[in-house]
Parts: C-alpha cells; structure tokens; sequence
C-alpha cells in the first residue's frame, strides 16, 4: 500500500523541489540558469505520463514555484490583515494553490494533445503553450504576471532580447532553450544543444545593438525622498502631519533638483483635506524652478476613490487646483489591498478584507504622461510596473523615462521588493527608457535605458536619492510592435503543431 502510493507521488514530490529553484533565478539571487534548468526537469518528470499525471506533475511544480517564490505576500495578510494566523495561512496558501494551476494547465494540455516524444512537442509547442498559459497568469482576474521566467534573465545575456519581444520573449527562449535539452536527454541526440548555445551567442551579440540613442542636451536633476515611515503609524491621524513635514524638510533641502519625488500615498491624507498645504509647495516649488511629484489619495465628485499621482510646481498645469484631470490615477489595481473581489460576500468575513484604502476606482487603461518642469514621464503606480503592455502603451514619442512609485513596507525586509525592481529594469530594457523609482523604505533607484541601475540608496532609512539621467531618442521595436509578432507566431505553432501532432 505504502510503496504504491510513493511511487504515484514521487515524480510531483520531485515537481514540488524543481519548481521552488525557480526562486533561486530571481533577486536578490539570480542564479538565472536555474530558470532553464527547472523547465527541462518539468519536461522530463512529465514525459511519458497521461494527462491526468501530468496535470498533478505540473501543479506540484507551481505549487514550489509560487510557495517560495511569493512567500512575501504572507508578510501583508499577517501583518495586516487583523486575522488570527491560521486563517492567514490558509489565504495564501489558497493564493499558491490558484497560481499553481496555470503550470498544471501547461503540462496537462502538453500531454493531453501532444503526447507523442517528438521534436514538435519539445521545440515547437511547449514555448508556446507556457506563454499561453503565462498570458492567461496575467490577465485572469486583473492578472497576477510576477515571477515570469523572463524577469530571471535581467542579468543574463537573455536580458538582451528585451528590447526586440520584452519580457515574453526571453521566457519563450527560455522553455525553447529547455525543450532542446529535454529533448537531446531523451533521445541522445546531443545536436540539439546547438539550439540553447545559439541562443545565448545571439544574446551576447545583441549586447552591442542600442536601439535608442541617448540625448545628451536633455538630462534631469533628481532627487528621491525616501521618508522610511512605518506602515502600522502611517494612516494614524496623529502622525499625519509629522508625516507630511517630514517630506517637506526633506524636500527644502533639495530644492536644486529639476523634479523632486515622493513615493507612492506619501501624502496620508486625501488631496482635498490639504489643500492649503499644496498650494503654498506649488509656490515653493515655483520660486525654486523645481518640480514636486507626490502619491496621494483622491476623492472625486462622483464619491469614487483613486491612487493617484499630483504633480506642483513648475509644470504644464498652471497654478495648483484641485482638478481631478490633472493626475494620474491606477489603472491596475491590487486585489484586496486596493479593491476586493466579490465584496458583498467577502468583507464581512474578516478585517483582512477591510485594508485601509481597499475601495479603490481604476483610472484609464492610458493616460497622459506626468508634466514636470518641462519633462515627461510615463507612470505606473506600485503594483502597475510589472503589467508591461499597460506601461508600453503609455510611453509616446514625447516620454523622458518611466516613472514608477510604490509602498513595499507591506512585505518588510522579505524578497518582494527586490523582486519588484528587478521587474522595474526590465520595462527600461523593454522600451529604452530610464526607469525611476521612488519608494517609502526602498528599493528606491534609477536606472538607465538598458536597465541597469546607476544609483540606489539603502532599504529602510530615511534618505534622499540624488541623481541625474539623461533622455533618450528613438525606440525599441518593442515599444513600437509588442508582442503581437511573437503572440502571431504562437497561433500560427499551434495551427502547425495540431496538423502534424501524431508525426
């Protein structure tokens, strides 16, 4: 009885182990072979098994993947969520288990419609089915597209493809790369190797293309104000306003930047209750020929709630007022934090589903860029940066560099922020844009147009970071085609792979 049952569950036990080495490819370690490694034992373990087996292969390996990979996310529901700690517990690992699902579709279609061992499964259709599955990761239920084997890759020659496909190419070369191994294991046929090493020399070669050229007569003075405030004081209403002077003691220091930036809900209060506040930095900004930047909260007059982005000072926008059209407001918003599925049903359950500023409404898919002393900015708010479509579709010919402010003091000194900018960098290499990121306790950084990073200051300090980036010309055929060219070829392997599956 015993030694059946272990038999039925070795290959997923091994499945649980493989898929949890994925974290290892990602920050802070970025041991990025082992995001080709893992792949190749997920074929294997699969080869040869039904459907159903493969299935549970494949959804043990995500359950690794995702059980390690975002183990931060418990830190928020802990933390925060007012609940006791088994019922937390059970929250993530009902999240674990949801993601795991899009690993255990991938492996189930494989087996279920291409069994058969041949070079069409291994080369042809598997990169195509995880991008598949990949897509649906990130668009189902507003999406979730983190840990995308792609993002492991910032540091590798890999990383290079970027500005060709993004992030969406580099995972298809990545399981492309893994179906070759696969395939020159099982069937000795050692040639096949050729496939990855080609890859990676293209990769290495592509170092030497700039797709973009930058500007030298237009570079910006920032300065980065990390106020480093606790996240279990920062909504008390008595720490509002030490809130608030901090930042600006911060930020009269620095009035020689060009923009000064605050991260994202800098400002715990709403817009409205401050106004007066805002109006005499808008003057202080002007008198100085500086720009402030600054997360705050919004109420509209249709009594909906926004994240948004203000700009005052020396911008395109005149004196400061309280218009709503002049902001940035999230598009993408974070499920439970900023808005909850299904409220009716869920808030009753538990403080975790009543977060503080949970019932948030979306902004535009595309918005106008951020006007700041004469400079353009494409924004994403916190959790936005990692949706690379949304942030392509908001870069113009008109945009400096890509802006991005956060709060990641929900998940303390766990791995998540480290994992967010590593997919910061990424959209820089995608579109050829400096990447700035502003944040409440790190990692707050610039990066240059191919994404590496040129100045960071230190996680949990109050600190200012003092930078200054250049502008860029031209764009990358990226930002100017997507993924459509690369989605066009998974429809066009699959059509190919279905009429020739049983050769």
């Amino acid at each position: 009885m015993i030694k059946p049952l272990f038999h039925r569950l070795k290959r997923p036990l091994a499945a649980v182990f493989v898929g949890a080495i994925t974290t290892l490819a990602f920050a802070p370690y970025q041991l990025w072979p082992l995001a080709i490694l893992s792949p190749v034992l997920l074929l294997l373990l699969i080869e040869k098994q039904s459907a159903k087996q493969a299935l549970w292969i494949g959804y043990a390996w995500g359950v690794g993947q995702f059980a390690t990979g975002i183990s931060w996310v418990h830190i928020s529901i802990d933390n925060f969520g007012g609940m006791p700690k088994i019922a937390s517990v059970f929250l993530m690992t009902l999240l674990i288990g949801y993601l795991a699902i899009y690993s255990a579709l991938f492996a189930w279609a494989l087996n279920r419609f291409f069994p058969r061992s041949n070079r069409i499964r291994l080369l042809l259709i598997a990169p195509v089915l995880w991008l598949v599955t990949d897509w649906l990761r990130g668009w189902v239920m507003t999406g979730f597209p983190w840990l995308w084997l792609g993002y492991s890759q910032i540091e590798s020659p890999l990383a290079n493809f970027a500005p060709l496909g993004g992030v969406e190419l580099i995972t298809f070369l990545l399981i492309l790369s893994a179906g070759a191994i696969s395939y020159a294991v099982l069937h000795r046929q050692w040639m096949q190797l050729l496939i990855p090493a080609i890859i990676l020399s293209a990769g290495f070669g592509l170092k030497a293309e700039h797709w973009v050229t930058p500007n030298p007569d237009s570079t910006t003075k920032l300065a980065l104000i990390q106020g480093n405030i606790a996240q279990e004081l920062k909504w008390l209403p008595s720490e509002r306003w030490p809130t608030i002077m901090k930042y600006t003691d911060l930020t009269r220091e620095n009035w020689d930047a060009d923009i000064i930036i605050w991260p994202e809900a800098a400002i715990p209060a709403f817009e409205f209750e401050i106004a007066s506040f805002l109006r005499n930095l808008d003057s202080a900004a002007k008198l100085n020929h500086s720009a402030v930047i600054t997360g705050v909260v919004n109420q509209g007059e249709d009594r909906k709630f926004y994240n948004s982005i203000l700009t005052v000072g020396e911008t395109g926008y005149g004196d400061y007022s309280y218009n709503m059209e002049q902001r940035y407001h999230k598009h993408h918003l974070l499920p439970f934090g900023e808005f909850v599925p299904f409220e009716t049903i869920l808030r009753p359950l538990a403080p975790f589903f009543n977060l503080p500023m949970s019932s948030f409404s979306r902004g535009d898919f595309v918005q106008p860029n951020i006007d700041a002393n004469g400079k353009h900015m494409a924004p994403a708010l916190c959790y936005e940066i990692i949706f690379n479509e949304q942030v392509r579709q908001n870069v113009t010919p008109d945009t400096d560099f890509i802006l991005t402010l956060s709060n990641d003091a929900w998940f303390g000194s766990s791995i998540g922020p480290l994992q967010h900018m590593e997919i910061a960098r990424m959209r820089a290499l995608e579109l050829g844009k400096p990447v700035v990121r502003s944040t409440n306790n790190g990692v707050t950084a610039v990066t240059d147009y191919r994404g590496n990073i040129i100045a960071q200051i230190p996680q949990f300090e109050t600190a200012v970071l003092r930078a200054e980036i250049t502008s860029t010309d031209g764009q990358t055929p990226y930002r100017q085609f997507g993924t459509w060219p690369l989605y066009i070829w998974v429809v066009l392997s699959l059509v190919l792979g279905w009429r020739n599956r049983m050769d």
